[in-house]
């Protein structure tokens, strides 16, 4: 459950990151013979720049980011998708955009796993966030995912990426929401 450390390089750790674990389960996967084509779902508010550049000549996983574009890092990969949005998006386009791009990831990557990388930071008060999204805008994009997942029968690992809200409480709250999201979802029998 924890996880998402998508800075991290193959030959450098980066932003809190050390190991990529992210890249390191796709292709372990992909090695073992359990599966092929992967596609990482990265909304955590900053790019996964490191997942991007590991993953760049692999072309069974395809790498989707969306992130502020005035944000960490400074220097961007280039994911397979990158979609970048300014300061302060919140809840309506940061949604709109992600519907259309979920659409393109589907019908490109084709993936018999999605790895889902649900930052909290792209939350209105995250101290090293910008987008503005808020508790509702953040609990509406875990569900577009995870539903979209669940209508292809695409099984979705989930990894909780960052969060750095002023009251830790909302962090644990938002990562809290995204697992209860995802039960609901996956088994809506456990309710």
């Amino acid at each position: 459950m924890a996880g998402g450390t998508h800075h991290a390089h193959a030959a450098h750790g980066e932003g809190f990151c050390v190991f990529n674990d992210t890249a390191v389960a796709a292709r372990v996967l992909q090695a073992e013979g359990l599966l092929q084509r992967v596609a990482v779902i990265d909304l955590d508010v900053h790019q996964g720049n490191g997942t991007a550049s590991i993953c760049a000549d692999d072309e069974a996983i395809f790498t989707f980011s969306m992130h502020g574009a005035r944000n960490f890092p400074v220097r961007k990969a280039s994911s397979d998708l990158d979609i970048e949005l300014p300061d302060a998006s919140g809840d309506a386009p940061y949604l709109q955009q992600l519907a259309v791009a979920l659409e393109r990831v589907f019908t490109l990557a084709r993936p018999e796993l999605v790895i889902y990388l649900a930052g909290a930071d792209p939350y209105h008060d995250d101290r090293l966030g910008r987008l503005a999204l808020s508790f509702a805008g953040l609990a509406a994009r875990d569900e577009m995912v995870l539903a979209a997942c669940r209508q292809r029968a695409v099984p979705v690992a989930i990894s909780m990426a960052g969060g750095y809200a002023r009251d830790i409480d909302d962090t644990v709250s938002i990562h809290c929401r995204t697992v209860l999201t995802a039960r609901q979802i996956f088994n809506p029998l456990l309710g």
